[in-house]
């Protein structure tokens, strides 16, 4: 099978997630400037809460090809966590999705919920220094179950890119920055001996 097979292949497997609108195959210059915007994006106070370090694009970076694909509200998000708050390389706290687990934490007195994110421990927000030693906002890297069940691919990392990059590939993909709609990244190898 030939590369460009495989990528059509991955491409078919993207669009057929729900929730899928775009796809972009991106190319090296697609790849230096999201490096970029990452690189920035990580020096950023990501949610108010902490430095940013987006694992899962460093990660896709790495792969021999990238997809960049917009979604809409009907797109379920990889399960989770996909947002980890690290201090002093402890898990200090995570995204939710379970409502009746968030329900439960707002009641603790020693966690503090926002939004979907629960902090664990709140007296880590006394003890940390947001200039010196901040909390770490680590977007991890997913699985896509979709795609790594293509034959003749491995390595398959999905990842939700920062601000930056989503408004620069919805951009090249010529789309608004309309609410409810963002862009992951996937990235995959071709063939190799981790099958």
């Amino acid at each position: 099978m030939e590369n460009d097979e495989i990528i059509e292949n991955v491409k078919t497997s993207i669009i057929s997630m729900k929730g899928v609108g775009t796809t972009l195959l991106l190319n090296e210059e697609d790849r230096e400037i999201i490096q970029e915007l990452e690189k920035k994006a990580d020096e950023m106070t990501l949610m108010g809460l902490g430095r940013g370090d987006n694992k899962g694009v460093k990660a896709v970076l790495k792969n021999d090809v990238i997809f960049a694909f917009t979604t809409n509200m009907d797109f379920s998000w990889p399960e989770g966590p996909n947002v980890i708050l690290m201090h002093n390389e402890c898990v200090v706290g995570q995204d939710l999705d379970d409502e009746a687990k968030l329900e439960e934490m707002k009641s603790c007195k020693d966690k503090l919920v926002i939004g979907n994110i629960v902090i664990y421990d709140t007296s880590v927000l006394k003890k940390m220094d947001a200039k010196n030693n901040p909390l770490i906002v680590v977007l991890p890297p997913k699985p896509c179950e979709e795609v790594e069940c293509v034959d003749k691919v491995c390595n398959v990392v999905l990842a939700s890119p920062s601000p930056p990059s989503d408004e620069y590939l919805k951009g090249k993909m010529g789309l608004d920055n309309l609410h409810g709609t963002g862009t992951f990244l996937l990235g995959f190898d071709f063939d190799c001996s981790c099958n």
